[in-house]
């Protein structure tokens, strides 16, 4: 059973997502919260494998919750997905940089939802190839910010070019076709890089590359 907790200040929207959750068999409501704050306290009590966090909520909003729960390093099995209104939402990349493991939007459609919740706890990014183009582009078109070098010097001029076509998208099979070397040393590549730079997943090293600089724009 997969244990998911729900943190959104509008109880309809918590209902709605428990019930979409309860009707699968292998996923478990673990609890809900109505504020970051809360949330976070769940996730230390509860210990759930995936939170489905809200970005706009009073007091500690699903930023700061979620920088709290990856910060946490009793709670190093949590995952968190942001849930949001719109998918260009400004804080989304803000929320990908805090450590969430992707986002949905609150329209999604139950099928997608559960199947999501069931990817981010088996440790993968939510991010699909063309969504994660629109984060780069959204995130290179309004971010005036140098780009910081330093957090990719330690990668070789090859995990570099990997972290750059993770950055597109690029699954480890593409990866590989690519780069014109076999899937597993691309899964080798992107674990290594993953280590180096302290990334939970691929969500993560995309935000690394932006960064970085290394994603194309």
């Amino acid at each position: 059973m997969i244990a998911v907790a729900i943190a959104d200040d509008q109880a309809l929207v918590r209902a709605g997502f428990a019930a979409l959750l309860e009707a699968a068999d292998d996923l478990r409501l673990v609890g809900e919260a109505s504020d970051g704050e809360e949330a976070v306290a769940l996730a230390r009590r509860a210990r759930p494998d995936v939170v489905l966090m809200d970005i706009r909520m009073p007091g500690v909003d699903g930023i700061e919750a979620t920088r709290r729960i990856v910060a946490d390093p009793d709670l190093a099995g949590v995952r968190v997905v942001i849930l949001t209104t719109y998918e260009l939402d400004e804080y989304v990349f803000e929320a990908l940089r805090a450590g969430a493991s992707g986002f949905l939007t609150k329209d999604v459609e139950p099928d997608v939802l559960r199947q999501a919740v069931r990817t981010v706890a088996e440790g993968h990014a939510l991010l699909s190839p063309s969504v994660t183009r629109r984060v780069v582009d959204a995130f290179a078109s309004t971010s005036r910010a140098t780009p910081d070098r330093s957090l990719v010097e330690q990668l070789s001029p090859r995990e570099q070019e990997v972290l750059a076509l993770v950055a597109e998208g690029l699954s480890n099979q593409e990866i590989a076709e690519r780069l014109h070397m076999s899937p597993l040393t691309a899964k080798t590549h992107v674990s290594r890089i993953m280590q180096k730079v302290g990334a939970r997943d691929r969500a993560q090293l995309v935000v690394v590359a932006f960064q970085s600089g290394l994603a194309a724009t």
